[in-house]
């Protein structure tokens, strides 16, 4: 069993055919960077280019950095406010000529992880947060999704926590590891406070480089990298799209 996985991102739209069976990407995935002001339709035309590049035809999952419900984007944080309200769902069908599923991005990065990486075979509470151009959480307890939660929106010294603590923001600001720890444990903490889980699992482009800063946390919870890195989102697109 096949699907094309698509991860929207802030900065890149990437995409690869996934066996959902087993999470393995079964031809090397494609980048292109995401359109100035990522409004809705230049979006849909890329994932449209992608799916072209591996002549798919099939069913095509879609991770989306926004709270989806039943296929409506519900809020735009890091894309243009004209995707508030849209079925995308449809859009993307109509535009690829496919059937199209689309869930939040982070949602579908832990359903990798839990399906195939870091979180499989794990109980309790498990959050999985993705890091880059803004923070996406991933709340599962017992394996169970609770869809839809926006924490990187938590609010930090009066200021969105990935505004403080996204890779994007390590970027903006020059912080060293060590000052981007710091911050990044000062988020970590405020979750712990909320939801008192028993693993988080760190996943984005900036896990590829884990070893530089997850040492440096001090948390009562086990934190671990993300087993998909950055490919978490192509994976648990694809997943996604199986899903009744």
């Amino acid at each position: 069993m096949q699907a094309l996985g698509i991860d929207i991102g802030g900065s890149g739209i990437k995409g690869a055919p996934v066996n959902v069976r087993t999470g393995e990407l079964l031809a090397e995935r494609i980048r292109i960077e995401t359109p100035e002001g990522a409004k809705p339709q230049p979006v849909a035309e890329i994932v449209a280019e992608i799916a072209k590049s591996f002549k798919w035809k099939g069913q095509i999952g879609i991770g989306f950095p926004a709270p989806i419900k039943r296929g409506i984007v519900m809020m735009a944080a890091n894309v243009s406010k004209k995707w508030i309200g849209l079925n995308s769902d449809e859009l993307f069908s109509s535009t690829t000529g496919c059937a199209c599923k689309v869930g939040n991005d982070a949602d579908v990065a832990g359903m990798a992880e839990m399906a195939f990486g870091a979180g499989k075979d794990q109980s309790g509470t498990i959050i999985m947060l993705t890091l880059g151009t803004g923070i996406g959480t991933a709340i599962f307890y017992n394996g169970h999704l609770l869809p839809n939660t926006e924490f990187g929106h938590l609010k930090m010294k009066d200021e969105d926590a990935e505004y403080r603590a996204s890779a994007a923001a390590r970027k903006r600001d020059g912080l060293s590891w060590k000052k981007y720890a710091k911050r990044l444990n000062n988020y970590l903490n405020e979750m712990e406070k909320l939801f008192w889980p028993d693993l988080f699992i760190i996943g984005g482009g900036i896990s590829k480089r884990h070893e530089n800063f997850l040492p440096l946390l001090d948390l009562q919870t086990k934190i671990v990298p993300a087993q998909f890195q950055n490919e978490a989102g192509i994976v648990g697109a694809a997943l996604f799209s199986q899903e009744k």
